[in-house]
């Protein structure tokens, strides 16, 4: 699939063998989404990472790989539906399913009282946030099943808080989309788990909290090895 990228500078996929655990995170450039996925890479898994910005990506891939682990990389954005109809399909020839799908994708739009949030950008919160969610859903489910995989979600309560209304409004319809997922599934599977991250000096969180100290914040390497101590 175009937009797979592997070979012998990104990845060795010849390397694997078929009792390999495969992980997809989707939003793996930055943040809690790249420390999930060298901290899974360091247990052994390969890793897919999704995100749109291509040298973030590969600057990902060689700490990975420097590390010892393998990924394969997808320079993609999870808000075009016909790039992740091929994605789907390419994890399906290629692995046969997925083992966990790590959820790290958001649009963060910025900060703004309810009566003046721009248009543009709540519907950009809106196709990413949820809509994508949903379309994604749809297609990874049965990848899940396949291998018997679980899906993670990551909640940041902001829903109500003043100057959020983009932001808080979009992540707690998307959560709220991963909950009803999580109770259909009880029994059948995936089994789709909600973490709530401890708050981490991300770019994210420096534009709606500029000037705070980020020393005191949780590093996102500590936070991907206490969630994926929880569900692993």
């Amino acid at each position: 699939m175009a937009g797979l990228a592997r070979g012998p500078a990104r990845c060795d996929i010849g390397a694997m063998s078929e009792h390999d655990k495969i992980a997809l995170v989707t939003g793996a450039s930055r943040g809690l989404g790249a420390a999930l996925a060298e901290a899974l890479a360091g247990r052994g898994w390969h890793i897919l990472a999704v995100a749109r910005t291509s040298g973030a990506l590969e600057e990902l891939d060689d700490r990975i790989r420097g590390a010892g682990g393998s990924a394969t990389l997808a320079p993609l954005d999870v808000g075009q539906p016909e790039a992740m109809v091929q994605l789907a399909q390419a994890v399906l020839g290629r692995w046969g399913g997925l083992d966990l799908w790590a959820h790290c994708a958001i649009h963060a739009a910025p900060l703004s009282p309810a009566g003046h949030i721009d248009g543009k950008d709540f519907q950009k919160s809106v196709d990413l946030n949820v809509v994508a969610t949903r379309g994604l859903i749809g297609l990874i489910e049965p990848l899940l099943r396949a291998r018997e995989g679980q899906a993670l979600f990551f909640d940041d309560p902001r829903a109500g808080q003043k100057f959020f209304g983009s932001y808080g409004t979009t992540k707690a319809a998307q959560i709220a989309l991963a909950r009803s997922w999580q109770a259909e599934n009880a029994a059948l599977g995936p089994r789709v788990r909600i973490a709530a991250p401890a708050p981490m000096p991300t770019a994210t969180r420096a534009r709606f909290f500029p000037g705070e100290d980020r020393s005191r914040l949780t590093p996102c390497k500590a936070e991907a090895a206490r969630i994926l101590a929880e569900i692993l």
